[in-house]
């Protein structure tokens, strides 16, 4: 709307109108100058948000972070959720892992790939099961605030236990079944590719290893999973923000 309205304006002055063509291209550079500045002005967010935080070219790794991450994270910190641990939110929404400092710095962001079905809860006693016996509508990624710690997963490599009884972690990539195209899926732009685990949250092995395991590394963490059926809300009442 502005630039239509700036277009009519100069559509409207007729030659002689102003003292010549110089007078009118030095005054319409200014406006647009002035105008320019305005607007830079206007839409300089706050830096006391973690989501003004995150928009930081610095202090993001370049990586955009979706709305309601920011926001859960201003939450965090304000509340002091995170009892001075460092903490990951997970976006399952937007198929994305957030990683903050203690204070509330952004660390790293990073795409995943998480369950194949949608849901915010386990099914009771999954943790136990095998692979095999687990159904497509059983491979949630569940919702929730977990502590979180490294650990090992009958391998040499660590994860990150999420929920150990039910056996969610956070790990490297898993590249083993090549059908399952598990890295082009990480590359796409789309989100609709990223569900494909059998819960477990997965992200590339250069992320995990210098951005999640470091945090992770002497110490325990929390991590905050949100919901893609439910609310916030309805999974975290006591924060203040709504989705």
């Amino acid at each position: 709307m502005r630039h239509r309205s700036i277009r009519a304006n100069r559509t409207a002055i007729r030659p002689g109108a102003v003292a010549g063509a110089k007078d009118l291209s030095t005054l319409a550079k200014t406006t647009l100058a002035i105008l320019i500045l305005c607007l830079g002005v206007i839409a300089l967010p706050s830096t006391s948000s973690a989501a003004a935080r995150v928009s930081d070219p610095a202090n993001s790794s370049a990586k955009h972070v979706s709305g309601s991450a920011g926001l859960f994270a201003d939450w965090v910190i304000a509340s002091s959720d995170n009892h001075g641990l460092p903490f990951i939110i997970v976006d399952k929404k937007n198929a994305e892992v957030v990683v903050f400092y203690p204070d509330g710095r952004l660390r790293g962001a990073s795409p995943a790939l998480l369950g194949l079905a949608r849901g915010d809860d386990s099914v009771p006693g999954i943790g136990q099961r095998k692979l095999s016996s687990i159904t497509p509508e059983e491979r949630t990624t569940p919702a929730g605030r977990f502590v979180a710690s490294l650990g090992n997963d009958l391998g040499k490599k660590n994860v990150v236990w999420v929920d150990y009884d039910a056996a969610i972690s956070l790990h490297r990539v898993i590249t083993t079944n090549p059908k399952e195209h598990r890295l082009h899926r990480l590359a796409t732009a789309s989100i609709l590719d990223n569900r494909i685990s059998y819960g477990c949250i997965n992200v590339p092995v250069k992320f995990y290893d210098t951005v999640v395991e470091p945090s992770f590394t002497g110490t325990n963490g929390i991590v905050y999973i949100l919901p893609d059926v439910r609310s916030i809300k309805a999974v975290f009442p006591a924060s203040d923000v709504n989705g």
